[in-house]
């Protein structure tokens, strides 16, 4: 079987290709010659960049084979991500490798701004020594406003912290217990504008925040506070903030993003009150070394057809590890309840109840999509595209929770509803790690069965003699019966029998053992 192939369109850590480990058929490209990207990903199913490499519509249409684009770093302004997300590729990054790296960068522009140091170093180079035209201004005392108290926000908070300061806050999204855990007040963006004496962003770039920080927002400043934008450039209006700063109504800034980039000149870089940098804030060995580590796990687990928590186009939150282990039994569940199903399906019911029901399950129903789509249709399915596959083709689902206990410790339940008016049920519990996850319930019937790669089910009138006639008829065909339970609602009424083998069971067989029996449906998983 060939190796899959992992394409690397920038230059990576060595780390990286440890973490990536052998297994893989490795390939380079240079991602910022588009012939060459378009000529050498057609073979791709993992395609690594970083922000050189441009991902579209493109690219993505001549990569047929393509299961993940992973991008070292955090941004994916270079990354198609709807469109990606059309085609059934999971897009990742690496959110948390350079939290650190930019927090510490903005602390270092923001004393290096008040304290001019740049202008003073690049004086004292020129042969000069003019102390008195340098002095600086304290941080100790001031008032510090973060735009945006997400995680480089909370860490820039901890940092400055220790300089004496009153930090607020203006975060539409952060609730204010949270942030007074944090030694932050939560204010209104105006009131931050007025107060702060230093304002600092770390917002995302989005419609939302383009130009937030415009000439209007600008003109409420103090005229001593001074601004620090090592987030995303676009969302202070560098026009705006020239004039501020060449008028006198803004002391200073620094700046490490700006709206078009590269960015090798700029108004801004003429001004001795300006500290700029050519966004610098990822760019230090450990974030690089945290962000290549960390996509190398996302594209064994992406290429393995696990779902990869830093997915950004899989809505599943973020998985416990007991959520984990039901994750394949959910996607098994799915299988299982599309084999049984009757007809054609219009509406899918994922529950979950127990131990589990605590913690954020919401990916669960995606792996039940996953499974029933897998039995559905040619194409591949995976935890992206499954949710299109379902909207396409009218099918609904919905997600029930319950924390009440449940017969087992945790149970999961699959039911979907037919066009034909009926509907099919299955349940699973998951034991403790390294267990067998277990069948216990096909409609209403109880049952506890192993779930192993090759199932039958079939529904009768229960009586004497049905049992041999399934393994005379299974013994002929030389499969060997691994597990049998037989489960019925009252004597002489309905029955099921489910069976585990040990290869599956071909249509004949099953056509054979429902007329046989007179079941009243027959048939064979294989998962």
């Amino acid at each position: 079987m060939s190796r899959p192939v992992v394409l690397i369109a920038e230059e990576l850590s060595p780390a990286t290709m440890a973490a990536l480990g052998e297994g893989f058929q490795i390939d380079h490209v240079d991602g910022a010659d588009r012939a060459a990207l378009l000529a050498a990903v057609p073979a791709a199913e993992a395609l690594l960049i970083r922000s050189a490499t441009k991902v579209d519509a493109e690219v993505l249409d001549a990569a047929p084979r393509l299961r993940v684009v992973a991008r070292a770093g955090v941004g994916l302004d270079n990354v198609d991500v709807k469109a990606a997300t059309a085609r059934g590729v999971m897009v990742v990054n690496a959110p948390t490798s350079n939290i650190t790296s930019a927090a510490e960068l903005a602390v270092g522009l923001l004393l290096a701004v008040l304290r001019r140091i740049v202008p003073a170093n690049l004086s004292l180079r020129a042969g000069q020594w003019q102390r008195s035209r340098f002095t600086g201004v304290e941080l100790a005392g001031k008032t510090v406003g973060i735009i945006g108290l997400g995680r480089i926000g909370v860490l820039v908070a901890q940092r400055l912290a220790g300089f004496g300061v009153t930090l607020i806050a203006y975060d539409p999204y952060i609730q204010p217990t949270r942030a007074a855990a944090h030694g932050v007040r939560m204010v209104t963006l105006e009131e931050l504008l007025r107060t702060a004496d230093v304002l600092t962003v770390h917002l995302p770039k989005t419609p939302e925040t383009v130009g937030l920080l415009n000439a209007e927002a600008l003109a409420l400043v103090k005229p001593t506070a001074v601004l620090i934008n090592a987030a995303r450039g676009g969302i202070v209006d560098e026009a705006a903030l020239y004039e501020a700063l060449t008028t006198g109504r803004l002391a200073g800034a620094g700046l490490d993003v700006f709206t078009v980039e590269p960015c090798p000149d700029s108004p801004l870089f003429a001004l001795d009150t300006v500290v700029a940098t050519p966004h610098l804030g990822a760019s230090t060995d450990e974030a690089q070394e945290k962000a290549g580590i960390a996509v190398a796990h996302s594209v064994r687990l992406a290429l393995a057809g696990e779902l990869v928590p830093d997915a950004v186009n899989v809505d599943g939150g973020v998985i416990a590890v007991d959520v984990r282990a039901y994750l394949p039994v959910t996607e098994h569940l799915g299988q299982i309840a599309c084999a049984l199903a009757p007809a054609a399906i219009t509406h899918v019911e994922v529950g979950v109840a127990g131990e589990i029901a605590e913690h954020e399950v919401g990916v669960l129903a995606l792996s039940a999509l996953k499974g029933i789509f897998t039995g559905l249709v040619h194409d591949p399915v995976s935890y992206v595209n499954a949710p299109l596959l379902a909207a396409e083709r009218g099918v609904t689902s919905e997600l029930k929770v319950s924390r009440e206990p449940a017969d087992h410790r945790s149970v999961v339940r699959v039911r979907l509803d037919t066009t034909a008016g009926a509907s099919v049920a299955v349940a699973a519990t998951a034991p403790a790690p390294h267990g067998v996850a277990r069948l216990v319930a096909v409609d209403e019937f109880d049952v506890d069965v192993p779930i192993s790669a090759h199932l039958a089910f079939f529904r009768y009138h229960d009586r004497p003699g049905v049992v041999g006639m399934i393994g005379n008829i299974l013994g002929r065909a030389a499969i060997n019966i691994a597990g049998m339970q037989v489960a019925r609602t009252a004597a002489g009424g309905e029955a099921l029998v489910v069976l585990t083998v040990d290869e599956g069971i071909d249509a004949p067989t099953v056509a054979e053992i429902t007329a046989a029996i007179g079941a009243r449906f027959g048939r064979a998983v294989d998962l």
